[in-house]
């Protein structure tokens, strides 16, 4: 029996698609493909009151070697109801979404083939409607939709494009129309570096920038953004597509890629350095002292990228940024800071809730990189982000300053640490809203401990030294903790304190916390 439901992902689906990592059997296969295609098919035609056969979908993928086989899948469900299909070939998350605002593509869906940091082994889909991403409850019904063959496909109509295949190599598929969004993508943000920076057709010309693609989807940024630009991109590494990722994780929370961008950057003597992750929906940067910016440092940067335009704006972040850029966006800034939940689409759909009420918010962003702005449709764009890093270093140069003066005055905590506790109990989500409001009420009888407040997601500690926020996660049985110290070491004594809480509780796996 077909359950698709361990396939969702939030706003997105994932799986294992190829063998190669030890008890890891695939689950999101062509086959599956198939089912998932017809299931979205019915979820759009019911949504835009189409007929199929008026329906356009343009279809990308990251670089991971089962993306064609998926993609094979895919227009072996959409293909017999004659929907038409642009095949974007390797491509990004956002340029999927912008083949829905694109007058060369006009569609009316787009796909994106990928499972963005994760291994090589596994894959999976992001679904886009001019409207933007879609949200988890629109994932459940295409899954719902792709695990009964007759749930829905009334509104589909009989297939009438069965024989519509065509050989190709002596095998037969459904056609596909071939979609070079990449071009369009990439001209589109030349064109704004240009407009920004307003230093001509080159006004990169005499810079260094160094790009780091992990072997992902980015490659495109430095080649065709960046160097006809003027940008001297010589030193960008890893920018060649590799499905296997081989270098380092293509992800801008990953230790050890961010060190490999940092060394590389001093090594050279770029003036600062740039990092995606495999789908480009995040990124990051790394100034030309090698000093990361990331996470809280990621999030005052597009902070302080708005400010000038939009003073007074409110910037949605997730659950687990610091008090010192709180103190940033809303002291240094003059800003409205509202700490939301983790997971992008939450902070974006929180973002766009505030300006539907009323309030003006001009960026939703999460301390893992992904970055939406108004401005942009709201769309999480690392690409987008980068192109407006480059845009106001490039003014700075002219001012004879570097890209760190931005945020310079923000501070960062003496001491981080995060530790994901193992929930081993059968019915992990019911127990950690139990653990979670007895937390609540020791904070309350505490004289030492207090709520922060407001606060949308887990329970967030102040301690006298610093803060924990305790959490479950969003998908799996774990309950994780975030917790930041003005003092050395004080992280030390924030785990102590959890830690004799949390050791009542014969369903957690303390082990992690030493």
């Amino acid at each position: 029996m077909k359950n698709y439901k361990k396939l969702q992902n939030g706003s997105d689906i994932r799986g294992i698609a190829i063998t190669g990592e030890p008890g890891e059997l695939p689950n999101l296969t062509p086959y599956e493909a198939v089912d998932i295609a017809r299931g979205f098919a019915v979820w759009l035609c019911d949504k835009l009151d189409k007929n199929p056969e008026s329906v356009t979908i343009a279809i990308g993928r990251d670089p991971r070697i089962s993306g064609k086989r998926l993609m094979e899948g895919l227009m072996n469900g959409f293909g017999p109801y004659g929907i038409k299909v642009y095949d974007c070939g390797l491509a990004s998350t956002p340029a999927m979404f912008m083949t829905t605002v694109f007058p060369e593509f006009s569609c009316d869906a787009g796909i994106m083939i990928t499972a963005s940091h994760l291994p090589y082994n596994r894959n999976g889909f992001k679904f886009f409607t001019s409207e933007g991403g879609l949200n988890k409850g629109d994932i459940s019904l295409i899954l719902k939709y792709a695990e009964d063959e007759n749930s829905g496909t009334a509104n589909l109509g009989e297939p009438k494009n069965i024989e519509g295949r065509v050989r190709d190599f002596g095998k037969l598929v459904y056609p596909a129309q071939e979609g070079d969004v990449m071009s369009v993508y990439c001209r589109h943000l030349r064109k704004l570096i240009q407009d920004g920076a307003g230093m001509g057709e080159r006004p990169l010309e005499g810079m260094k920038i160094v790009v780091d693609a992990g072997n992902g989807s980015g490659g495109f940024f430095a080649r065709r953004v960046l160097k006809p630009l003027g940008a001297d991109i010589s030193d960008s590494q890893y920018l060649d597509p590799d499905g296997m990722f081989l270098n380092h994780a293509p992800n801008p929370e990953d230790r050890e890629a961010m060190n490999s961008l940092a060394m590389q950057v001093l090594r050279t003597g770029a003036d600062f350095g740039l990092i995606f992750d495999t789908d480009v929906d995040r990124s990051a940067a790394v100034d030309g002292r090698g000093r990361e910016i990331a996470r809280n440092g990621i999030v005052a940067m597009a902070a302080a990228l708005v400010a000038e335009e939009y003073p007074g704006t409110t910037v949605v972040t997730d659950s687990i940024t610091s008090r010192q850029l709180t103190s940033f966006i809303e002291d240094g800034l003059g800003l409205k800071h509202m700490r939301f939940k983790r997971g992008y689409k939450n902070v974006i759909n929180k973002a766009q809730e505030l300006n539907r009420q009323g309030t003006d918010c001009q960026l939703a962003i999460e301390t893992s990189g992904h970055a939406a702005f108004k401005e942009n449709y709201f769309l999480d764009d690392g690409a987008y982000l980068a192109t407006k890093i480059v845009i106001e270093a490039a003014k700075l140069r002219k001012q004879g300053k570097s890209l760190d003066c931005i945020i310079e005055k923000l501070e960062n905590p003496a001491d981080e640490r995060e530790i994901r506790i193992p929930i081993t109990y059968g019915d992990f989500g019911t127990y950690g809203d139990k653990i979670l409001n007895d937390l609540e009420d020791f904070v309350k009888s505490s004289e030492e401990l207090f709520l922060e407040e407001p606060n949308y997601e887990g329970v967030r500690i102040g301690f006298p030294n610093g803060w924990c926020l305790l959490r479950k996660s969003l998908h799996d049985p774990i309950l994780p903790m975030n917790m930041a110290s003005d003092e050395e070491g004080g992280c030390d004594s924030i785990v102590d304190t959890m830690k004799k809480f949390l050791s009542s509780y014969d369903g957690l796996d303390l082990m992690v916390m030493g």
